[in-house]
């Protein structure tokens, strides 16, 4: 009787690079780096994912190859995500008592059509 192991699911942090290309006929070059996520033949780019420990010498690797024009990483993974302190949607519905404000009920019947 074998006894099942059970293994827990943990999340890879991965990151983009954008890798400017002069020919996009070594494409199965770069596909030992990561997983090639979107190709632009008019511009000549290549979106590639992998993972965050790995980038810096993929990158270093990469830029170094004869094809590749230039290498840019991905800011996202850095910008914090959590917008509704600077747009001020929290202070929209904050309320100072010092200031305070009147707010008027108006009072208003619905009417249907029928009984008009």
């Amino acid at each position: 009787m074998q006894v099942k192991e059970e293994k827990e699911f943990t999340i890879q942090k991965r990151r983009c690079l954008v890798v400017w290309v002069y020919s996009l006929k070594q494409l199965k070059t770069l596909k030992r780096y990561g997983l090639i996520h979107y190709v632009s033949r008019r511009m000549k780019y290549v979106v590639i994912y992998m993972n965050e420990e790995d980038i810096e010498q993929s990158e270093e690797k990469i830029n170094g190859l004869h094809f590749v024009r230039k290498v840019e990483r991905s800011y996202r993974p850095d910008v914090e995500m959590n917008f509704a302190e600077k747009i001020g949607t929290k202070a929209a519905y904050q309320y100072k008592e010092e200031e305070g404000f009147e707010v008027e009920e108006i009072s208003t019947q619905i009417r249907l059509a029928e009984n008009v």
